[in-house]
């Protein structure tokens, strides 16, 4: 399905092979200031068509389409359009799943029981340059992380000075992000806004070269910045 959209807005692609739930997502970007609908598909050939043929600022992919892995279709993006932002919507949260669509160029990751408003603001934060997970999603991969970390080696000795890139505050929020929680939730915690967790979460990104969760936790406890 092809839309027209408003060029000042945040152009989203959705491919969604579940038909409420497709038109759920298409209802909630309707309804929001900030964003547009570019097209939606149910399969990933006719997503390899639309995208495409509607250019957008985020894809949300579900990875189980009856013709194919929702992967290719992030692989092919990363390939022909990396200034797509790609934010998986799915009901599988093991490993395997989560591991592939990170590796194939998946900047989110979210369960199908995340809330609309939820959605919104991880929609947002994508196009912003964050990397949202569902918290189910980041407790698995960073428990998985650790116990492989402390099976390798003895784990590193937190440290600050010159070495380390991160501020008080950066550590913090990363320590927060370590055990699991949330971005609303690390912000509750902190007594600071959502925006102001964001913004940190991005800067800690930039400085650790890292793309999402899971690899600032693990690159920042390899370099001991974090224990």
């Amino acid at each position: 399905m092809a839309t027209t959209y408003d060029h000042k807005r945040v152009r989203v692609f959705i491919v969604e092979d579940d038909e409420p739930q497709r038109a759920e997502f298409e209802r909630m970007i309707a309804a929001h200031e900030r964003l547009a609908l570019a097209g939606s598909a149910a399969s990933v050939t006719d997503g390899r068509r639309g995208l495409a043929a509607a250019p957008c600022d985020i894809a949300i992919i579900d990875l189980g389409l009856p013709d194919g892995d929702g992967s290719e279709l992030i692989e092919m993006l990363r390939q022909a359009a990396p200034q797509t932002a790609v934010l998986v919507s799915t009901v599988f949260g093991d490993e395997a799943h989560v591991v592939r669509a990170i590796e194939a160029g998946a900047r989110g990751y979210l369960l199908k029981d995340t809330t609309p408003d939820e959605f919104v603001r991880s929609l947002l934060a994508v196009h912003e340059g964050g990397a949202p997970l569902s918290p189910q999603v980041a407790r698995h991969l960073l428990k998985r992380f650790s116990q492989s970390a402390q099976g390798a080696a003895t784990p590193a000795t937190p440290r600050g000075g010159p070495d380390n890139p991160l501020t008080p505050r950066e550590i913090d929020i990363l320590n927060h992000v370590a055990l699991g929680y949330s971005t609303g939730e690390t912000a509750e915690r902190l007594s600071v806004s959502i925006h102001t967790v964001t913004t940190h979460i991005k800067n800690i990104y930039g400085k650790l070269a890292v793309r999402n969760r899971v690899e600032a936790v693990n690159t920042a406890r390899g370099k001991g910045f974090i224990p």
